[in-house]
């Protein structure tokens, strides 16, 4: 009988966590302002890459986020902060613009990488749910991404806070991609693997390479 109340337990909160991840990502919406906006501008005249960075789970927003900016049609590629502190750093030049991606802001291995990332030329995004943390204030933009404390058990674990910063970085690549006028066509020729890239031939065979309905 325990062991039953535990589980009816464990089923409510595991449907109380996906309301609250829902809610997280509707607070979201909230982050495209002028930070955004100026994000953007800086992305869309970036003349090199979109190196996009974090730690921990940050660093797995950041692999997502880096993924779709180079899907849709903006070179981009994730970095490693602490890789980048033994020696990657010199992948960064004058051209490129770094998305540094941490709740807090306060993550030391990241902050260096992009202190010495903006020293060797590089633009600074940062993405962070505090506008007064050391990497909110040595960026050129700060995307302020905040969501409701109960987004994340404990206040610690970033579970909702992360889909929430996914949220915006596809609504960065939406972004992008609609500046670029970004064509299906090439679309196509970079992602033809996969039930995706045969999704999109027969699609243009029909005459419908976006899936119009």
């Amino acid at each position: 009988m325990d062991q039953q109340i535990e589980m009816a337990n464990a089923i409510a909160l595991a449907r109380e966590t996906i309301r609250r991840d829902a809610a997280a990502v509707t607070a979201a919406v909230e982050a495209v302002g002028d930070g955004f906006e100026q994000a953007v501008a800086l992305l869309f005249a970036c003349q090199g890459k979109a190196i996009v960075t974090g730690m921990g789970t940050s660093g797995a927003t950041a692999q997502r986020i880096a993924h779709l900016l180079a899907v849709g049609g903006t070179p981009a590629f994730f970095a490693h902060p602490a890789d980048g502190l033994h020696g990657g750093l010199g992948a960064v030049t004058g051209d490129d613009v770094v998305l540094a991606i941490s709740k807090g802001g306060e993550s030391a291995e990241l902050n260096d990488y992009a202190a010495r990332a903006k020293g060797r030329g590089a633009d600074i995004l940062a993405m962070t749910a505090e506008p007064e943390s050391t990497l909110a204030r040595l960026a050129d933009a700060t995307i302020l991404v905040r969501t409701p404390i109960e987004a994340d058990p404990g206040g610690m674990i970033a579970m909702g806070s992360a889909l929430a910063n996914c949220a915006v970085g596809d609504a960065l690549v939406v972004a992008l991609m609609t500046l670029r006028r970004y064509p299906w066509q090439s679309f196509e020729f970079t992602h033809p693997g996969g039930a995706v890239g045969r999704a999109i031939v027969e699609r243009a065979r029909a005459g419908n390479p976006a899936g119009d309905a």
